[in-house]
């Protein structure tokens, strides 16, 4: 039993890094169209461009989660995204109270961790590093070298 569990391993956190990278895109775009219901707490309505947090946090949802959606740099992406969730509860969540339920801070700390361990995991099965990274492993073959006349 634990032999095939394990041997699922790499499937389960591929799809586990697309359902969180997805998300975490759908955050993004809500902020920045407007789409999905708009921006958090704005009835529809996107962040003013440029704007601190709230607008890079933005790019970086969007950006980062379809890195991680599709397995591209996974680690570098999600250890950025893992940053800006740690900065959105600790700047922004804890000044409302201690604990998440208190403070609206749930998304933020559950995005924190879920990336944090895709730092650690990478992209797991389905993921585009998996594959340059198969292409890279694979011997280039040898260039056709054409016969030397004296």
């Amino acid at each position: 039993m634990t032999e095939r569990l394990n041997s699922a391993q790499p499937y389960v956190i591929g799809l586990y890094r697309v359902v969180v990278g997805l998300l975490f895109a759908c955050h993004g775009a809500a902020s920045l169209f407007g789409v999905l219901g708009g921006a958090a707490g704005s009835d529809g309505g996107t962040v003013p461009a440029g704007t601190w947090p709230g607008w890079y946090a933005a790019v970086i949802q969007l950006v980062g989660g379809g890195l991680v959606l599709l397995g591209l740099g996974t680690r570098v992406a999600a250890f950025i995204a893992s940053g800006s969730m740690a900065y959105a509860y600790f700047d922004v969540h804890q000044s409302m109270g201690l604990w998440p339920m208190e403070n609206g801070g749930e998304a933020a700390a559950m995005f924190c961790w879920a990336f944090f361990v895709l730092v650690f995991t990478g992209s797991g099965a389905f993921g585009l590093d998996r594959l340059f990274a198969r292409r890279s492993a694979e011997p280039e073959p040898a260039p056709h070298q054409a016969p030397v006349t004296a």
